[in-house]
This record gives C-alpha cells, sequence and structure tokens, in this order.
C-alpha cells in the first residue's frame, strides 16, 4: 500500500497525455498536488485539456525535466526501458508507481467501486453510468479514459460513495503486467463483451480470458456482476462468479432484454424487460443495437445501485456523448463529418452499422487507420473485409508505424481494397494528409456523410475538412 504522506506534494507523470494519464493528472491537480509531465506529439483532446488545468506538459523526453525532484512519479504503460526519464527514474532511486496502482490507493479505497470492462464500449458505458448517477444527484466519482460531453472531463472527485471507473485490459507498466482493472478493488462488474484484442501483450483469446477470469474472482460474494450473456465468452465466464449476477442483452432469456428497438436520426427508442416483465420505456441519442446493449448493462446496474427506472430513464435520454465516440465534427454543405475511436473490427462494424440505421438513405464514407498494434495485424484482414459492408465509399490509410509489426504478420490494406472493390464498394488508400484532403473536396456530394475511425487524429483532417468545405 502506498503511503500517503504529507512528505508527497509533487507527482510527475511520464506519457501524460494517454487518456487515462489526463484524467488522473486531473484528480491529482484537484486534490492539490503540483502536477507536471511529459509526452511525445501530444494532440487535442488531451493536450488541450491539460493546458486548460494549467498542467505543464514538457514534449518529448529527457531526464532534465525530473528536475526538480518530484516526490512520485507515475509511469505510463507505453513506456518502457531505454525511456531517458524511465531509466534517469530508476537510476536515482526515485518512488515511481502505475496508473492503477495510484487510482487504487490515493483514490478508490473507501468507495463502491464500480468498473466497467470488456473488449469494447467501456468508454461510453461508463460515461453513461457516471451520468445518469449524477444526475439522480448521487455525485459520483468517476474515472474514464475519455472525455464525456457531459462532465467535459474525464474525471470526477464526488461526495458521495460510488465510483465509477473504466477497467482496462491492458497491462499497468513495464514493471506490472498484470491488467490494470486488477487493482480496482471491484464491488460490481459491468462485463459487456470479450474478444481478442491487444495482439502485443495477449498471446490468444485464452490469454486475455484469464485476465478476466481474474477480474471475476475479486468481486466479493455480496458485490455484483452484470453480464451480457449474448456474448458466449461473457456467459461462459459468469457461470464462474462467486458474486450475484444480473444478465443482460438482447436475448429474451437474459434477465434485462431490450425489445421494440426503433432508431430515428435523433435517437434510439427501446422497451426494457425485466425477467420478462416490462420494466419501462427508453430514449438515449445513441446509435446501433451494440448502444442498446451498452444500456442494458447501465440500466441493471442503475437498478442495483437503488436507482428507480424513471430515474434512468432521465440520465438516458439527456446523455450526450464522448468525444472520439461517434462524435458528429461539424455540417456544412447538408455534408455530416463524424469522428470515432474505432478501431477493432467488431467496433467499425458496430460503428457503421449504427451510423446506417441512423441514415439508411445517405452515401457513408468510412475512413479508416489501421494504427494499433492489433489493427495491423493480418489475423484481422477478413474481418475488416466485412466490417465495411454497410459503407458506400471507403478510404484507407497506410499501415501506421508498419515496423511495428513482422512483416509476415502484417495486415494487407491492399488486399482489403481489391476484395471491397469486388464486392462493388468503391476504395481507395491514401494517406491522412493534404492529399487525402483535397481527394474528399473533390469528391464529396451535399447529403454525404463521413465517418473518421481511428485511435488516434488523422492529423486533424475531420476538424480541417468541415472548416474547408
Amino acid at each position: 500500500m502506498l503511503k500517503q504522506s504529507r512528505d508527497i506534494k509533487s507527482v510527475y507523470l511520464i506519457a501524460i497525455c494517454g487518456s487515462g494519464m489526463t484524467a488522473l493528472a486531473g484528480m491529482l491537480k484537484s486534490h492539490g498536488y503540483d502536477v507536471r509531465g511529459s509526452d511525445l506529439n501530444s494532440y487535442p483532446p488531451m493536450s488541450t485539456f491539460l493546458e486548460e488545468l494549467g498542467i505543464p506538459v514538457f514534449e518529448d523526453f529527457s531526464e532534465v525535466h525530473l528536475k526538480p525532484t518530484p516526490d512520485l512519479v507515475v509511469i505510463g504503460n507505453a513506456m518502457s526501458r531505454g525511456n531517458p526519464e524511465v531509466e534517469a527514474v530508476l537510476d536515482r532511486g526515485l518512488n515511481y508507481i502505475s496508473l492503477p496502482f495510484a487510482l487504487k490507493e490515493f483514490f478508490i479505497r473507501g468507495h463502491y467501486s464500480c468498473v466497467v470492462v470488456g473488449t469494447h464500449g467501456k468508454t461510453t458505458s461508463s460515461s453513461l453510468l457516471a451520468w445518469i448517477l449524477e444526475k439522480a444527484g448521487k455525485d459520483p466519482s468517476f474515472f474514464i479514459g475519455g472525455i464525456p460531453d457531459n462532465f467535459a472531463q474525464g474525471f470526477k472527485l464526488g461526495k458521495g460513495n460510488v465510483f465509477v471507473l473504466e477497467g482496462d485490459e491492458y497491462d499497468s507498466a513495464f514493471f506490472d503486467k498484470s491488467s490494470k482493472f486488477l487493482h480496482y478493488l471491484p464491488d460490481l462488474v459491468i462485463l459487456n463483451n470479450i474478444e481478442f484484442d491487444h495482439a502485443d501483450i495477449f498471446r490468444d483469446i485464452e490469454d486475455i480470458e484469464i485476465a478476466f477470469s481474474r477480474l471475476i474472482r475479486l468481486i466479493p460474494r455480496n458485490g455484483y456482476l452484470i453480464s451480457c450473456t449474448d456474448d458466449p465468452i461473457v456467459k461462459k465466464l459468469s457461470a464462474t462468479a462467486y458474486s450475484r449476477v444480473e444478465t443482460f442483452g438482447l436475448e429474451k432469456e437474459a434477465d434485462w432484454c431490450a425489445q421494440n428497438i426503433l432508431t430515428e436520426e435523433d435517437s434510439t427508442h427501446f422497451d426494457v424487460f425485466r425477467k420478462r416483465e416490462l420494466y419501462h420505456h427508453f430514449t438515449v441519442p445513441l446509435y446501433g443495437l451494440h448502444m442498446v446493449r451498452n444500456c442494458l448493462g447501465i440500466i441493471a446496474a442503475g437498478s442495483v445501485l437503488g436507482l428507480t427506472a424513471e430515474v434512468i430513464a432521465a440520465g438516458l435520454a439527456t446523455f450526450k456523448s464522448v468525444r472520439r465516440r461517434l462524435r458528429l465534427q461539424g455540417e456544412a454543405n447538408d455534408i455530416k463529418v463524424f469522428d470515432d475511436f474505432a478501431h477493432h473490427p467488431s467496433e467499425v462494424k458496430a460503428t457503421l452499422l449504427g451510423l446506417r440505421s441512423r441514415f439508411p438513405d445517405k452515401r457513408i464514407w468510412a475512413i479508416f487507420e489501421p494504427r494499433t498494434a492489433t489493427s495491423k495485424r493480418k489475423l484481422f484482414e477478413e474481418k475488416y473485409i466485412g466490417a465495411f459492408d454497410k459503407a458506400d465509399r471507403v478510404i484507407l490509410t497506410p499501415l501506421d508505424k508498419p515496423e511495428k509489426v513482422p512483416e509476415k504478420e502484417r495486415l494487407s490494406v491492399e488486399i482489403i481494397a481489391a476484395v471491397l472493390r469486388n464486392k462493388n464498394i468503391k476504395t481507395w488508400i491514401l494517406p491522412a494528409n493534404s492529399k487525402m484532403l483535397t481527394f474528399l473536396k473533390d469528391q464529396l456530394v451535399s447529403g454525404d456523410v463521413i465517418i473518421f475511425m481511428s485511435n488516434g487524429d488523422f492529423n486533424q483532417i475531420p476538424k480541417i475538412l468541415v472548416e474547408e468545405l
């Protein structure tokens, strides 16, 4: 356990612009600590958010930045041996910890910990839960790896007992290879789905299952596992829980089931049945069956936490969005430009299905950048081909830093493009630069809908495109 003594006054974060590290920096700052940090190639919204909080960020890494010596260093999980600041921390014997360990010891202990996990949907679901609790007057704390528009920041330290956390299965640090969510002292876990991801740290799906199994084993007997039975792996692992279990899904056998789903341009409507009895009607400004599932998990959790159906419905109806999650970047000449964080093939498919349900008669452009360690691997080639079925036009970028993946294991955007063209989906391969911008300006017509999908920022092209249109 970290000794939180008065001796700790200054905290330095290495890789401060990661979504989670940015939120932690803000939390530490709000607690009165002197916070600073460093990162490489920082970009909005994280960089601008830190600037607004008055947290200094050094560009690039240098041991000079560690002067004056901080009382504590938090090392981001993207950092490894060889980084000059990491080496300086070790050489000088400075006090260092990982992000999830810092969360546990500084903020989570003493709260009722609600951890939202799964391969997809964590950020939106945790934002939804935090918002319905806020709307209900529960004044929750939360830590989310994104920026919910209802709060305009990815963290909050409330006076209520509930702490909502987005639980990441990725490893904690180079010195702690366990999943982040294993540090979060869970009382209630919402488990949406489990697929193979993070190919840089997990060997296979069985390896990922072990991580989630360990989390389920941490839930106390008087706690809750809220699990999606639509997912076969989630269903299998849920049977091993020692805690109480509430299930949700689109299948009628689930404890919480959605039916009569209707999608309009500005919202999705559905009825929720609890153990086959009508619970309530809900409206939410989100789109796609994956979002309905996200909402179901939150509705179940809200009920467990003592909220009424009417209060939960009011929270869902007033939920805005999360930055980089199917967010309307802007509109010009009746052309809508969306930006989304989707990068796994299942996310790409779900995002496009949601967009198609919202705009059934529009021409949809899907623009995708293979940038993550998983998305650059050949093992997902076939799934990406199927993921773009609901698009009318597709633009793929060349792999970002292809040298990070062995040549034989690399995804081929050329193969994907060729197969999509054979399926009569017009497809191009263009770099995310002025060439792509010029091409789009020449090709777009009134009524088009464009969706940019990447875990990066596309060199700000979505924003520039709206401005230049």
